[in-house]
């Protein structure tokens, strides 16, 4: 028996209750050989103090991978970013369509380009596709700098609605001067913009008025101005009728000739008499609540999307830094 103890002490078979020597030693085959250095989590250094080389150890941090969190907002970036950024190619799309059939392009249409409705698709469908795919791009590739540049533009933009609602609930009576003249405006182009007519008739139509403030507006188109030589002389769009429908089945363009002539008690029963700025205030007042929450919304999506992207940053910058 005292002779397999012996052997056993040899040997350094370790016992179960004996405790565990994790330190390294001269003997053990893990430390390396000359200016080798270990894989692992320490790194051996010599360092000469009088004549004799002392072992230093230094730790190195280990390698740390991605959670769930940080995969689960990159691709969400992504996936939205480009959803957006289709939406914004359709928009820049139907923007330039638009554009290009009614010839706005032509020597004779570009002084009055400014105020085509089709430009406005063109600006928005171009700002919405440069910031998603700016966005997009910055989280598929881990791009610190699109995805700050992406994050400095949409606070950019949401300071921007802030302000603009501000200014909107406080200056209601300007703006509503200013649709007026607008509505005025497109009064008067309604034969030569087909945008504007069709803008107009959808307003007339869905509203259930004629005008801006009263169906007495439309003097000033000069096809229906009540000096005018044609067939319209005194007349108003069939958008404005009562029952523009002949019979129940057919357009009747018509129905709207000569109604300026009428009286109110006598037009009343023909056309609609209030103005289309009266009832959208009305509309307004009666959707305050919806409109409020729908606006909520949007800041609030776009609020996260801001702090989506600061935290992808973060996390890419504390890997690039911890790798």
């Amino acid at each position: 028996m005292n002779s397999i103890k012996r052997y056993l002490a040899d040997r350094r078979v370790p016992w179960p209750w004996t405790k565990k020597d994790d330190l390294p030693n001269e003997s053990s085959p893990l430390i390396p050989k000359g200016d080798a250095v270990p894989h692992g989590s320490t790194e051996l250094h010599q360092m000469d103090t009088s004549g004799e080389h002392e072992p230093r150890f230094k730790t190195i941090r280990p390698r740390r991978s991605y959670s769930f969190m940080d995969y689960f907002l990159k691709y969400l970036l992504v996936l939205s970013n480009l959803t957006f950024s289709v939406l914004g190619l359709l928009l820049l799309a139907l923007g330039f369509w638009g554009l290009i059939s009614k010839e706005s392009f032509a020597q004779e249409k570009i002084g009055s380009i400014g105020t085509d409705p089709m430009l406005l698709l063109v600006t928005l469908g171009l700002v919405l596709t440069s910031l998603c795919l700016t966005g997009c791009v910055g989280a598929l590739r881990e791009n610190c700098f699109l995805l700050k540049v992406f994050s400095g533009i949409l606070l950019a933009l949401i300071t921007a609605q802030v302000f603009a609602v501000i200014i909107v609930y406080n200056m209601q009576q300007q703006i509503g001067n200013m649709l007026r003249s607008a509505m005025l405006a497109a009064m008067a182009r309604y034969q030569d913009d087909l945008d504007l007519r069709f803008i107009t008739d959808e307003i007339q139509s869905n509203m259930q008025c004629c005008g801006a403030d009263t169906y007495r507006d439309w003097d000033v188109n000069i096809y229906y101005n009540c000096s005018a030589p044609g067939i319209m002389a005194c007349g108003v769009p069939a958008t404005c009728c009562i029952n523009p429908l002949e019979n129940g089945t057919l357009w009747n363009s018509q129905c709207g000739l000569g109604a300026q002539s009428l009286d109110e008690f006598s037009a009343q029963s023909v056309i609609y008499l209030g103005g289309c700025l009266r009832n959208i205030s009305l509309w307004l007042q009666q959707h305050e609540f919806s409109i409020g929450t729908v606006i909520l919304v949007l800041l609030g999506v776009q609020v996260l999307t801001v702090f989506a992207t600061t935290r992808l940053q973060q996390r890419i910058h504390w890997q690039k830094v911890h790798t």
